[in-house]
């Protein structure tokens, strides 16, 4: 059943009276003004669901009554109703914000309908605006230190401007937080944040998923695909991982920046577009300029307004805050009650280094989440170790064979030492190129990193 309050304003008792009984009939609840000063000040003591405004009313008409309405109470939905209506009259109060515009004499069926439909409408408004906020309360960035404050302060600073950034960090610290945190600062926030993970897109695939493509332009592109340059036209592109784009596609992104335009794969029409461009990388972008692997005058063009990063354990402060901010949000999730960290767990957690930074300490939390069954999470409850674990002794394999020489108590430490002989000699086949080795090996560069550090593989070798 319907519900909610209805103010109805008109001089005329009769439609007063008319519109009261119908609308009650359909229950809602109804408030009633005579003109428009007695609807201000009945609006400003009880704020309605919804306004049903006369346009021709002594003292104070309908349209400037309207204006008054969106100045102060800008989500009210107003439905005008005139006898003497115009086309002029209804675009001026549409203009001025009005729902809806309904000509007498009234057809109930009409007003029962607009008013259902506009306090529809009022109810997606605010569903939409409460998730908004949830989203933008999940990508909040946490920590008062001090390399916090700062990084916050750059974040208002920069944010409202439209000079594209340059994020530097290490994995897991939290680079997409930030660049969500400045395109919500900017006055593209109420546009589309889209980003793309360069890391985790093929190079074949790429230029498809940035430029988008037409139908037939390759054997799979069976119709026409907008890409993300395309997606974020007035709003933000967030491209993560950039270094590991290749550098054809560099050159190509490099032209986008410079004219605002592009082509989509297999297309000859160009699209311009206004769009704010924030990248991103784990690796240091000037070294990878003296190796080859990054244009040069594609870093300068993106590192217009630097930002970095710091990692979890060059502000361990933050550590409590953190956790209990992990700890409520993933126990809210899951529906259980929010669990305390003692003392001494505290301390356990700040003594790591956390080489997966804030991305790990928060993996951390949800595994005790789940898995502590009391009220309490102690020390003891805490997987955490402050030294890598311990690999299989076993000696260095010829160059020419993967098989791995040495004593193994377990098909387990076989395996480990298996799989570490064949990824390093694929990695020296490769010169250490991390991605190529992960093309050949046929799987997710990110895996294979994990894979690497599991093995204590250092790929910068």
């Amino acid at each position: 059943m319907p519900h909610g309050t209805i103010l109805i304003v008109d001089d005329e008792r009769s439609i007063l009276d008319t519109l009261s009984g119908v609308l009650m009939d359909e229950g809602y609840e109804i408030n009633r003004a005579e003109n428009g000063r007695e609807a201000l000040k009945s609006i400003k003591e009880e704020q309605p669901s919804l306004a049903m405004l006369d346009i021709w009313m002594p003292e104070l008409d309908g349209i400037e009554t309207l204006k008054q309405i969106k100045e102060n109470w800008p989500e009210l939905p107003v439905i005008m109703m005139s006898g003497h209506g115009t086309i002029e009259v209804a675009v001026k109060a549409t203009r001025l914000g009005a729902y809806d515009f309904i000509e007498k004499p009234l057809s109930i069926e009409k007003v029962t309908l607009s008013v259902s439909h506009a306090l529809e409408q009022k109810r997606l408004t605010e569903e939409n605006q409460d998730l908004r906020r949830r989203i933008e309360k999940k990508y909040d960035i946490i920590g008062d230190s001090a390399a916090m404050r700062k990084l916050r302060q750059e974040i208002e600073t920069a944010g409202p401007t439209n000079g594209r950034v340059l994020i530097w960090g290490e994995s897991g610290t939290g680079k997409e937080l930030v660049a969500r945190a400045i395109h919500r600062y900017s006055k593209r926030g109420g546009k589309p944040f889209i980003e793309l993970n360069c890391a985790a897109i093929p190079s074949e695939l790429i230029e498809s998923e940035l430029f988008g493509h037409e139908k037939g332009a390759f054997t799979s592109a069976v119709s026409m695909k907008r890409g993300k340059f395309e997606l974020a036209d007035e709003g933000s592109l967030f491209l993560d991982e950039i270094g590991d784009m290749s550098l054809p596609t560099q050159a190509k992104v490099l032209r986008v920046l410079q004219e605002q335009e592009f082509q989509r794969v297999g297309g000859s029409k160009t699209l311009k577009v206004d769009v704010r461009v924030i990248a991103a990388s784990n690796k240091n972008l000037q070294d990878e300029i003296k190796k080859g692997n990054f244009r040069e005058d594609l870093f300068y063009r993106l590192n217009v307004i630097p930002f970095h990063v710091p990692a979890l354990r060059e502000r361990k402060e933050d550590i409590p805050q953190l956790t209990r901010h992990f700890i409520g949000e993933i126990s809210s999730e899951y529906g259980k009650k929010v669990k305390d960290v003692d003392d001494a767990a505290m301390k356990k957690l700040m003594a790591h280094d956390w080489p997966g930074n804030v991305r790990e300490l928060r993996n951390v939390c949800e595994r005790l989440v789940i898995m502590v069954q009391g009220n309490s999470i102690s020390s003891a409850d805490i997987p955490l170790s402050t030294s890598a674990p311990e690999l299989p002794s076993f000696s260095v394999v010829d160059e020419e064979s993967t098989e791995p020489t040495g004593d193994f108590d377990s098909l387990r430490d076989a395996r480990l030492a298996f799989e570490r002989n064949f990824i390093m000699k694929k990695l020296k086949e490769f010169d250490w190129n991390v991605s190529r080795t992960a093309e050949a090996l046929k799987v997710e560069r990110s895996n294979l990193h994990r894979k690497l550090k599991s093995l204590g593989i250092e790929a910068e070798e």
